[in-house]
């Protein structure tokens, strides 16, 4: 991995929280010169702890032990403060405004090699690594449809659900509450952000019959994972 040192001032103490999630994001910007550019600029106010270019090439940009400033107004399992308790890593990628493309083999295996270190420092579960749209569903799309997420738990980083019974429409809401999504966002917005995730074939908000399965799917592997059942 090939890793360089690129110091942002957009930074602060953590305030004695623990890092216990991980989240991935997109620059969504037109080049990665740019979007390191913005990390590091003090009129910005955002960074990241880690940025990967497409050649695989990592920027190093906020020591662990410190609060990078990733997620903005955010929420997962209860908590608002996700800055505070994560390590955020953005990959370069126009995203959908400016090209959205899928991520290169080179920039993946960076990640995949990265996001094991981060794992092997930092007590961090499987069901907390996400995407910002999962704990920004009503602002952000990102990584996106195109991100590998199957790949990446294949690799041990995250969460990837088999097909489980139809637990009925009724059940969607609850469930996504109790994998972590916000209780008070808009349902659809919901749907959305977990298809991304999860059932990136068709994204759409709707909460059609092969999501209701794929979210069960998910739920079963949750509650198995921390021996826990709704």
């Amino acid at each position: 991995m090939n890793l360089l040192q690129r110091p942002s001032p957009n930074q602060d103490d953590r305030g004695g929280a623990g890092v216990d999630m991980l989240v991935l994001h997109y620059t969504g910007m037109t080049s990665g010169a740019a979007a390191l550019a913005r990390l590091c600029d003090p009129a910005a106010k955002v960074s990241a702890h880690y940025a990967i270019d497409e050649d695989g090439t990592v920027h190093a940009l906020v020591p662990e032990a410190r609060r990078a400033w990733h997620a903005g107004v955010s929420f997962w399992a209860g908590a608002r403060d996700i800055n505070s308790r994560s390590i955020g890593i953005e990959l370069v990628n126009p995203g959908h405004e400016f090209g959205y493309r899928a991520f290169p083999e080179t920039q993946i295996v960076a990640l995949i090699t990265l996001g094991r270190e981060i794992l092997t420092r930092h007590s961090i579960a499987p069901w907390r690594v996400l995407g910002h749209s999962d704990v920004a569903p009503l602002r952000k799309e990102d990584p996106g449809e195109l991100f590998p997420w199957a790949r990446l738990a294949e690799a041990g980083i995250g969460l990837w659900p088999a097909q489980a019974a139809d637990p009925g429409a009724h059940a969607v809401a609850g469930l996504l509450a109790h994998y972590g999504y916000d209780p008070d966002a808009p349902p659809d917005k919901l749907v959305t952000a977990f298809q991304r995730h999860f059932r990136p074939s068709r994204v759409d908000g709707m909460a059609d019959a092969e999501t209701r399965q794929v979210l069960w799917g998910l739920i079963a592997l949750y509650d198995a994972a921390k021996g826990e059942s709704i």
